[in-house]
């Protein structure tokens, strides 16, 4: 996997991801964050949108399961619930007991698995150190909170060798 905090692709979102070379890469299971990846903070309920690429990766044998840190008891059940999929909130990323939950549970080895995620030193660093392959997408949004601009400036450096792996 090399460096553990370097992601194998960067991608505008989730969607510059294509789901047909994942399949084809033995991918059978998407771990993905929930915050900024694939909902704004605070949005209660999937868009449209992001239903039907749900539905699209099952399609292509992927299931989605989605594996937050969020310590708010509701959000992450409410919003897996809407979208059909398994969930883990309170995963505690980037240790390894919330990635090596969801695997048991998902009856998925780490090298079938891909973590998608918008911060390096939870989801890229997280799932690197188990041999899961991790994707950065950017964060959909970063206003209102003055910690996360700095963070994402920390995070600059490893954006930007992951880019020269691979994405879009």
């Amino acid at each position: 996997m090399g460096f553990p905090l370097i992601p194998q692709g960067v991608f505008r979102s989730i969607y510059h991801i294509d789901k047909r070379e994942l399949a084809r890469q033995g991918i059978k299971l998407l771990l993905a964050d929930l915050d900024n990846t694939l909902a704004c903070y605070g949005q209660r309920e999937p868009d449209r949108q992001l239903y039907h690429w749900v539905q699209d990766l099952k399609e292509h044998g992927i299931q989605v399961f989605i594996l937050s840190n969020s310590r708010k008891p509701d959000r992450v059940s409410t919003f897996a619930g809407a979208l059909g999929v398994p969930f883990r909130g309170r995963a505690y990323k980037p240790f390894r007991r919330g990635f090596l939950a969801a695997l048991e549970q998902m009856g998925c080895r780490a090298e079938e698995a891909l973590m998608v995620g918008d911060q390096i030193f939870t989801d890229i660093w997280g799932a690197n150190r188990l041999g899961i392959r991790a994707y950065l997408v950017e964060p959909l949004q970063l206003a209102g909170n003055p910690g996360r601009y700095l963070r994402y400036a920390v995070e600059t450096p490893f954006r930007e060798l992951g880019r020269k792996r691979g994405g879009r």
